[in-house]
């Protein structure tokens, strides 16, 4: 199994209040490039931050790190479009970042990004991929994209108490900006991304219908952000089986509807609970809380850890692990393991 983890930046996620994927608004701008770095070494080498919430909640990647020690699986970072580099490898199929959505254009090459990543996707050697994001901001793009489509018009958030109002508020600006109505989109998958979308969810988009279309069996690794991206890859024809494999968290989340949107769009859900409500850390009491929820893989990487036997409570006591070594030291060098 493959793990491709797209990661890239909105300029959507400078909205005030409709993300916790950074302590503050100047540290989120490196979150995704941080956590390909928390993947590829298990700290950050040349982000300067380590990606948590206002609250301390560390990111999803110290989960998905921490299950590459008793599952090991490839991993593979993608560059849809990163406001700042990183000092992890990557496969650079994007220069950009995303626009606000509220201005018209934001992704204005998401024709080029879903045809790089079609073709990427398409050479890729796996006979089974997993498919994962990372971007500040992305559940509010899912929103705009689920809207554009057609589709039902749930999202999860990184919050413990999902804005909804407030993205459903950016959306209506976002429509209005490129002068949409809702369904307006149905069947052109790429004028949804790049009217009211961000480059990962064109990039990710792409990679599954390239992947499908070689024979690969693919499981979208995330929450609503990647319903959204299955929404627009069967808006591209894909009747292909796809596997949605998320956490608990987004599944016990009623305002999403995670079960609901995979129901409509024809995917076989998969909820994996990391019992972290048997730890008693503030890593893990966060997550219980309902804060992250979901990104960088964490749910595609949970059900591989099940699927391979390990004990969750080895999992939960890697986490804690990982996050103490994450939230204790500054970003000083590659860590060799694993």
């Amino acid at each position: 199994m493959r793990l491709v983890v797209v990661a890239g930046t909105t300029h959507t996620a400078t909205v005030d209040g409709i993300s916790a994927a950074g302590a503050d608004p100047d540290a989120l701008v490196h979150t995704p490039s941080a956590d390909l770095e928390i993947l590829a070494y298990g700290e950050p080498v040349r982000a300067p931050v380590v990606p948590v919430s206002p609250t301390g909640c560390p990111t999803p990647a110290v989960v998905t790190r921490a299950v590459r020690t008793f599952a090991p699986f490839d991993v593979t970072a993608v560059d849809a479009g990163l406001a700042r580099e990183t000092g992890a490898p990557t496969v650079r199929l994007g220069d950009d970042p995303g626009g606000d959505v509220r201005r018209d254009d934001p992704v204005p090459n998401a024709a080029h990004l879903f045809e790089r990543a079609r073709s990427f996707g398409r050479d890729l050697p796996d006979a089974e991929l997993a498919v994962a994001e990372t971007i500040p901001g992305g559940t509010t793009t899912a929103l705009g994209v689920l809207t554009a489509l057609g589709e039902r018009r749930s999202v999860s958030s990184s919050l413990p108490e999902n804005p909804l109002a407030t993205k459903r508020r950016v959306v209506s600006d976002a429509l209005a900006a490129s002068d949409l109505d809702p369904g307006d989109a149905a069947g052109d998958p790429v004028r949804a991304v790049r009217r009211v979308g961000d480059p990962v969810l064109a990039v990710v988009a792409g990679l599954v219908v390239g992947a499908t279309e070689s024979g690969s069996d693919v499981v979208l690794a995330g929450g609503t952000q990647l319903a959204a991206a299955a929404a627009l890859a069967r808006h591209a024809d894909v009747d292909a089986p796809l596997t949605l494999a998320t956490t608990s968290f987004v599944t016990d989340d009623e305002t999403a509807d995670v079960a609901g949107l995979a129901s409509d769009l024809d995917l076989t859900l998969r909820s994996t609970d990391p019992g972290f409500d048997r730890v008693d850390h503030p890593a893990t009491n966060a997550y219980v809380a309902g804060e992250a929820k979901e990104g960088v893989g964490m749910g595609g990487a949970l059900a591989l850890a099940e699927d391979a036997g390990v004990p969750m409570a080895d999992v939960r006591e890697r986490v804690v692990h990982v996050a103490d070594r994450l939230l204790a030291v500054a970003p000083t060098g590659p860590d060799p393991a694993p």
